[in-house]
């Protein structure tokens, strides 16, 4: 017989309670402090300075500019659905336009070019894959090639009576850099100290406020505008509304193709913008044959590394400038440096793991940072046919460790006829 009391009060099950987040900047803040406190170190054990140099830094930043532009150009169109593996060709066309607008009308009117190159090429695309529904993969390798064949042929038409050379064009002016005095002259004296830690952020600091250029600011202010375009207004929604579902999207009213257009036309002048900085700023002043060298293809690996999000994105391109800028600025022997700081590194990962008893992991990482250790101990020196391929070799291996917890668009790449949902 059970006991009834109708006046007891109803039992209450006690909530589990949510776990507060980290937000995402100081996520990312910890990360540049991680990232710091492992360079510094292996910059002490194995002498070699050039690992927090000031020169590394400002190279860095300038060789992540494409690819963070251009990563930014795949995050907007891939949000929107289309794959855009056209990156590279729609850069090859901004470096092309960059030139042209940069020796008629100045900078500003190279970057105007750039974008406008840029975004034709993403119209081609987005002509392709939206409305004619041709294959994402097959559309973006056209691009490339379409790309590469036109530079080619306006650079043979237009360049060569003026420079004499179908390859390059006449020489053009360059944006001016900009630095921030005072405090760059305090940040030297620190480095000039050469104390652990300290000097080391003061390097990397100094590279980052001296010799900036207009376009450099404008390229990371993009990265938090992305975001709050993307995430935090109607338009953002609808456009990512069409990567996830479009046919919820299209049933909820959001035209579809438009969005999709929106997505790629973005993409392709964000796109032009990063071949625009490998002609404007400084150390490029002009257009070269092959001189996007896959920046396009790292682009994208960057934004699959920063899990389609803009703040992962910055941290992928920084990655991958810092890869090719350590290796102009040091050679092999600061890439054989860097090598010992990935050692360092997983060597943390290693003890984390232990931690939270993953095994399999453990024994991975363990495996990595031998193999690393083994080619810092063997070689003196890297050759000089590999060093060039610094930034590629890193590509490969971030993608590899970072494949378990991607996250993309649902309907990125899925073929979408208007009407399905009807």
């Amino acid at each position: 017989m059970t006991d009834r009391n109708p006046s007891a009060a109803p039992a209450t099950v006690p909530t589990a309670q949510r776990k507060r987040r980290v937000p995402g900047w100081a996520r990312g803040v910890l990360w540049a402090i991680g990232a710091v406190a492992v360079l510094s170190t292996a910059s002490y054990l194995t002498g070699v300075n050039t690992l927090t140099s000031t020169n590394t830094a400002q190279t860095a930043l300038r060789l992540a500019l494409p690819i963070l532009l251009a990563g930014l150009g795949g995050l907007w169109s891939e949000r929107a659905g289309v794959v855009n593996i056209g990156l590279e060709g729609m850069m090859i066309l901004g470096t092309w336009g960059a030139a042209w607008g940069a020796f008629h009308g100045g900078v500003w009117a190279g970057l105007g070019a750039a974008i406008l190159f840029g975004a034709l090429g993403g119209l081609l695309h987005a002509i392709a894959t939206v409305t004619f529904n041709v294959n994402h993969i097959v559309s973006g390798v056209a691009i490339n090639l379409l790309g590469l064949g036109v530079a080619k042929y306006l650079s043979t038409l237009i360049f060569e009576p003026l420079s004499g050379n179908p390859r390059q064009s006449p020489p053009v002016p360059t944006f001016d850099t900009y630095s921030a005095t005072f405090l760059s002259d305090w940040l030297g004296r620190l480095e000039a100290q050469q104390r652990v830690g300290i000097s080391d952020a003061a390097g990397l600091i100094d590279g980052l406020v001296s010799k900036v250029s207009p376009l450099a600011l404008i390229a990371i202010l993009l990265v938090p505008v992305s975001y709050l375009v993307l995430w935090k207004t109607r338009f953002g929604l609808r456009l990512r509304s069409c990567g996830e579902n479009p046919v919820a999207a299209e049933s909820l009213g959001v035209n579809v193709y438009r969005y999709k257009y929106f997505g790629v036309l973005i993409s392709g002048g964000l796109a032009g913008m990063g071949g625009a900085s490998l002609v404007l700023l400084a150390g490029g002043g002009g257009y070269l044959e092959n001189q996007t060298n896959g920046r396009g293809y790292i682009g994208l690996a960057a934004m699959i590394f920063g899990n389609w999000r803009p703040g992962g994105l910055l941290g992928g391109a920084a990655l991958f400038g810092y890869a090719d800028g350590l290796r102009l600025s040091g050679g092999g022997k600061a890439v054989l440096a860097l090598l010992y700081g990935a050692v360092l590194l997983l060597a943390v990962i290693v003890i984390v793991q232990l931690i939270r008893r993953q095994w399999v992991a453990a024994a991975l990482g363990l495996a990595g940072a031998a193999v690393l250790y083994w080619i810092y101990w063997a070689n003196d020196d890297l050759p000089s046919d590999l060093i060039p391929y610094t930034a590629h070799f890193v590509t490969l291996i971030v993608l590899a460790v970072a494949s378990q917890r991607l996250r993309p668009p649902k309907a990125d790449g899925a073929p979408y006829h208007r009407g399905e949902g009807d």
